[in-house]
């Protein structure tokens, strides 16, 4: 495709504006550059109500949109993302396309391949990795990890409702513990529980790497209030971050730990364990706390889309980063199949809620 002229403004559609895509169009509508062209979705009421914010054109169906485009923002069911993005990428549209990617890894692998054949950006709205607090972890992890332990609880949405705790919620520290291991597990496991209809609510999943990583996932949408954490150990340090408060702490042995006696010999020589122990974290252990921007992440998600297409550059989420979210989370939820206990059995899994 070829890339908006360096004074052109980008001209970009939303397909989908519920919960989430309505924050697209908002965002898109004001970044610098960007002209929204058109908000497309089903609903009558609530696109014409946003396409009005927005000053722009509200349309029913995406392939009106497709013509009059550089790129799209698909914010639609993850049924749907298959044929949206395919129909948008064989007319050679550059897309930003929510988690997950696909329903499945052969649509992902197809999607890929339609991307590469028409030379088209291909991002994947995995938004935690514009979070802060996570930039600031990555960026201060020295070493390989040994083990990342993740948690993802809320109460339950009513929406995405077409797909499980896996898809809707844990494809996110799926993703971001692929970027931290920097491999695909070898061995997955998965336990959890169908609460409230025919999807996985409760999931617990652990992922072994070839380097021996271990990583143990936890997603629930389900619980009272909502949390986000992710917790990475490697040989030498132990950090920590709460991505909703954005603040990570650091802990790390000090040089008088590293070069000095170690505690057995420092007890054999007769020091005192009780002063040992008020000595740990600071003499011993060093701790540094760091606090996250306030940046919006989707403002940064959506702002790297509109630069990599006027720069043809690649995301830091690519559709291949996708695709492996998508395979891990298709492995989870085979695991699953096999220690999930389903509380209300009349429910048909099969059937899927739009």
């Amino acid at each position: 495709m070829t890339s908006p002229s360096e004074f052109a403004p980008v001209r970009v559609a939303v397909v989908g504006v519920g919960a989430l895509g309505r924050h697209h169009a908002r965002i898109l509508a004001g970044l610098p550059g960007v002209s929204l062209v058109a908000v497309v979705d089903p609903n009558e009421e609530q696109g014409r109500a946003v396409a009005e914010q927005h000053n722009t054109t509200w349309m029913a169906d995406y392939r009106e949109a497709i013509p009059i485009c550089d790129a799209l923002s698909i914010v639609a069911p993850t049924f749907l993302h298959h044929e949206i993005a395919s129909a948008c990428l064989e007319q050679g549209r550059d897309l930003l396309v929510e988690k997950p990617l696909t329903a499945d890894l052969g649509q992902a692998e197809r999607l890929i391949d339609l991307a590469q054949e028409h030379d088209c950006i291909l991002q994947v709205g995995h938004i935690e990795r514009f979070n802060p607090a996570f930039e600031l972890l990555s960026e201060a992890l020295s070493s390989v990890p040994r083990y990342i332990r993740a948690e993802r609880l809320s109460p339950f949405p009513f929406r995405s409702l077409d797909i499980g705790a896996i898809h809707d919620l844990m494809i996110h520290d799926i993703e971001l513990t692929l970027h931290l291991a920097g491999a695909l597990p070898t061995r997955v496991e998965a336990t959890g529980s169908k609460i409230m209809g025919a999807h996985e609510d409760m999931v617990q999943a652990r992922l072994v790497f070839p380097d021996g990583c271990i990583a143990d996932l936890t997603a629930s949408r389900v619980n009272p209030d909502a949390r986000r954490q992710i917790q990475v150990w490697s040989s030498t340090e132990s950090l920590f971050a709460d991505l909703q408060t954005r603040t990570v702490q650091v802990q790390r042995p000090t040089s008088t730990l590293l070069e000095g006696p170690a505690m057995e010999t420092r007890m054999r020589a007769g020091e005192d364990v009780a002063d040992l122990k008020t000595r740990v974290f600071g003499e011993f252990i060093e701790t540094e706390e760091l606090q996250g921007a306030a940046t919006d992440q989707l403002t940064a998600e959506l702002s790297e889309f509109v630069d990599c297409i006027r720069r043809r550059e690649q995301p830091r989420v690519t559709g291949e980063t996708g695709r492996d979210a998508v395979h891990v989370a298709e492995q989870i939820l085979e695991a699953l199949e096999q220690n999930c206990v389903n509380v209300r059995p009349e429910i048909d899994g099969t059937k899927q809620v739009a």
